[in-house]
């Protein structure tokens, strides 16, 4: 559906002979019909990423193929045939202040040659689909931030596109907004199975929606797989910090030490059924120990509950090491806290 193959894009300094790399021979596909989700702290290239994909931004070097088709390859009349096949939301909605809701949506519509009777139907089938049928009329500053990100969806969803980029659709949104809005992408995409590539720098958007996700550090996509793989055991450190985001467990150094001379401190990662199970209190029973909760915590990922906790263990060696090859028999992730530093 969509694939990036050594794509580089280099932007030209006011410096002589100095040249910025935005993006570093990224490789990526995104599969028809998934929610892949591109996350980075600012800076990392995530926004040149997205519009390489439309071309908004030409790669420097690389190929971009979607739909099995190269864009690099195509004349400008192709290149907009093909553009009609990929819609794309912003963080700033770009919505026509002099326009209404219905013709922000109708006008590219009418740019595009559509017959006026398809218009209408299509505003009204999409503002329908986003909840907005009654806001036809109305004009953008009327609406609240999170129903002028409906708009726009509607506006992307009117050309009937295979492919929907976001980029940082909701970063402008305040928390319950920001979920009604990914409870919509959600929806579009289970619906319709239209393809969703998006770009965040918020961990709470890729565990609530997305089946894979790309880590990007200066313009290098630096880790990548299905959510629960790198959620559960991320490879980098920058990943670390991002899924940490989400399981605060910030346990001074003193607390560690003191308590590691009586038993180890255990970080016990939960994915889909485990996370249901009551592990240290099973433990209790089966084995000569007490157990110490220090923090935890458990989200939802898409469809699966993910969870970890932080536990100070206590027994004799013995009977320790069996409470801990039990829960990795369990399915539970076990590894042990060390002091930071």
């Amino acid at each position: 559906m969509i694939e990036l193959k050594n794509v580089t894009k280099k932007f030209e300094s006011k410096k002589k002979g100095h040249a910025i790399l935005a993006l570093k021979n990224v490789n990526l596909t995104v599969n028809q019909g998934e929610i892949f989700g591109v996350i980075g702290y600012s800076g990392a290239g995530k926004s040149t990423l997205v519009r390489c994909v439309n071309f908004l931004e030409k790669p420097s070097s690389g190929e971009v193929i979607v739909n099995g088709q190269t864009l690099g390859k195509l004349t400008n009349d192709q290149l907009r045939q093909a553009r009609q096949n990929i819609g794309m939301i912003f963080q700033g909605f770009n919505l026509l202040k002099t326009a209404n809701v219905y013709d922000n949506i109708a006008i590219p519509l009418k740019l595009t040659g559509i017959p006026a009777s398809e218009i209408k139907a299509r505003v009204e089938k999409y503002l329908n689909i986003v909840g907005l049928s009654d806001k036809k009329y109305v004009f953008p500053n009327q609406l609240s931030g999170g129903q002028k990100q409906r708009v726009a969806i509607a506006r992307a969803l009117s050309h009937e596109p295979d492919i929907l980029l976001s980029d940082e659709a909701t970063s402008a949104l305040d928390p319950e907004t920001t979920d009604s809005i990914l409870n919509l992408l959600l929806k579009i995409n289970r619906e319709f199975g239209i393809t969703i590539l998006l770009i965040t720098h918020e961990m709470h958007v890729i565990q609530k929606i997305c089946d894979r996700v790309a880590v990007m550090e200066n313009g290098e996509i630096i880790e990548q797989g299905n959510v629960i793989d790198v959620y559960s055991d991320p490879q980098t450190t920058t990943t670390e910090r991002f899924v940490s985001s989400i399981f605060p467990s910030d346990i001074p150094n003193e607390i560690i030490e003191e308590l590691a001379q009586r038993g180890p401190i255990i970080q016990l990662t939960f994915v889909g059924e485990s996370a249901d199970q009551p592990a240290l209190s099973m433990l209790a029973k089966k084995f000569d120990i007490h157990s110490n909760i220090l923090s935890g915590n458990i989200v939802q990922l898409k469809d699966r509950p993910f969870g970890k906790l932080t536990a100070h263990i206590q027994g004799t060696k013995a009977e320790t090491d069996k409470a801990l090859h039990y829960l990795i028999e369990q399915g539970v992730k076990v590894s042990e806290v060390k002091v930071n530093g």
